[in-house]
């Protein structure tokens, strides 16, 4: 008994000095990340200063981005070439206030923001990638894929950012959900046609991944989710439970067109969850739809004109190219106000 005991301490102590370990060498990465945005701040400042001083020469400026490169990429090497000398410029006259920096964020992070010309779009962003936690690539894939845009097709300006400073909660799905949604990291071939378990199946492999596209707040539940009435069986697609609408969300995932019939079935699928498995405090649960196309006017009549819990979207195995997706907002505004 004294040996079990001893080992159980022993493995609480390794597991411990693990944590501490992992905690200590985050940190260290971080400290690291953040001593090299700040660098890059003082260089921008300092650059900036000394362009001020001729700024009745307008090749001024070049010439001190130029020059300066030269000498310190010779030096230093590449991270300290013309182009990113540049960005150090622009980095500190967006971001004047050096006490205003988030250490959350690394250098190629701020590099993605100081690109966005629109001052609401990249607080949004910044806000976000710090609250999520979300990588380079990840704040660059939100982006790319008009996350802010896509979210202001069902919400304004105001509430979009009010979410992101945390200054309230959202309270329905069209302020968290993604529409339409882009799975390119499934890795799936675009084909004219293939088995919705295939697609099922790459959604759970990279689940990580899309809980990011869905949205802020999701937690996977289940998958082929069995449920009996009577004596005949029925297995839901997926399942996810979203902490800040508190709420089930249930994905009825379809390879082609939808139509009348799959909405009832995922309403009937909703109506269970909200009859057998809801807690009386949570909030009703919400159904999407997720097609690769649609007709919206059937799916405006097959619904109630009051539905707030039916959704239907598309979504793309590739992420469209920037004119496209612009294209697709557009449309998607048109479609939202008809």
């Amino acid at each position: 008994m004294d040996n079990i005991v001893n080992y159980t301490k022993t493995e609480n102590i390794v597991e411990d000095a693990r944590q501490i370990i992992e905690t200590a060498r985050s940190n260290a990465v971080r400290s690291v990340d953040f001593c090299r945005v700040q660098m890059y701040w003082n260089l921008g400042k300092r650059i900036f200063e000394e362009e001020q001083q001729g700024k009745n020469r307008a090749d001024y400026g070049a010439y001190i981005v130029k020059n300066l490169a030269v000498k310190l990429e010779a030096e230093y090497g590449s991270g300290f070439s013309e182009r990113q000398l540049k960005f150090c410029r622009q980095f500190y006259r967006i971001y004047p206030i050096g006490n205003a920096l988030r250490s959350q964020l690394n250098w190629y992070q701020y590099r993605s923001l100081i690109q966005i010309s629109d001052p609401y779009k990249r607080e949004y962003y910044e806000l976000e990638a710090v609250n999520n936690s979300w990588n380079g690539r990840e704040l660059e894939r939100q982006i790319h894929s008009q996350l802010y845009e896509r979210l202001l097709l069902s919400n304004d300006k105001e509430s979009v950012l009010a979410v992101a400073r945390r200054e309230r909660i959202p309270e329905t799905p069209e302020e968290i959900i993604k529409l339409p949604m882009f799975l390119e990291f499934l890795g799936l071939e675009t084909k004219p046609s293939y088995h919705e378990n295939d697609l099922e199946s790459a959604i759970i492999s990279h689940i990580a991944d899309f809980l990011l596209e869905m949205g802020k707040g999701f937690s996977f539940v289940a998958r082929q989710k069995r449920i009996m009435l009577e004596d005949d069986e029925f297995f839901i697609d997926l399942v996810f439970y979203n902490r800040l609408l508190r709420c089930f969300l249930i994905i009825d995932l379809k390879t082609g067109k939808i139509s009348h019939q799959d909405l009832g079935q995922l309403q009937m699928y909703v109506n269970y969850y909200d009859r057998i498995e809801k807690l009386p405090e949570e909030n009703p649960t919400i159904g999407i739809q997720l097609c690769t196309n649609k007709n919206d006017t059937v799916v405006k009549m097959t619904l109630p004109e009051n539905n707030k819990t039916i959704l239907s979207s598309e979504y793309q195995l590739y992420l469209p190219t920037s004119e496209e997706l612009a294209k697709k907002v557009d449309e998607a505004k048109k479609s939202a106000h008809n």
